[in-house]
């Protein structure tokens, strides 16, 4: 009896499983077409290094004026978000990694050094390295001319910790 009841189960759950399932693929508003069409779509919102190189920019700032503020917890986590922009970016534009190889291996931990000693004079000439690294990178790539500069006017409302 055992026997009949477990072919009989042991059959029931092979044919669920031979049943095929309806597939309706899905249509948003504007990511319209095949899978690869909108898979093609997606991608091209993220674009290239552009992209990344906005987010590094503004936490740019941030991390100068963090320091300035001696806020290193704050430095810290901007710190770790350029270097993850930089990461992510390098996913969509690989080619770049050559000259993104000695920002993220030496650039970023030498100014981590700083922000991790709590070190303002330490912090400002590692920044400043930071700088002259972002501009020979700029060189290095054959981009436009972008100078990064030392931000003068801070527009963020972030301060030092309350």
């Amino acid at each position: 009896m055992i026997k009949i009841v477990c072919v009989c189960f042991l059959g029931s759950v092979l044919l669920a499983c031979k049943q095929q399932v309806s597939y309706q693929p899905v249509q948003g508003k504007w990511i319209q077409g095949s899978a690869k069409e909108k898979l093609k779509t997606i991608e091209s919102q993220f674009r290239g290094f552009d992209k990344t190189m906005v987010e590094v920019g503004y936490r740019y700032q941030e991390l100068y004026w963090a320091g300035q503020d001696e806020n290193w917890e704050y430095a810290n986590y901007q710190l770790s978000k350029i270097k993850k922009a930089i990461v992510l970016g390098l996913q969509r534009r690989p080619k770049r990694r050559t000259s993104a190889d000695n920002f993220l291996n030496y650039v970023v931990p030498e100014v981590k050094k700083a922000v991790k000693k709590g070190d303002k004079q330490l912090f400002m000439s590692n920044f400043q390295m930071m700088r002259i690294n972002c501009n020979n990178c700029h060189q290095a790539e054959r981009v436009p001319t972008f100078t990064v500069q030392i931000p003068t006017r801070r527009v963020s409302p972030i301060r030092t910790k309350p």
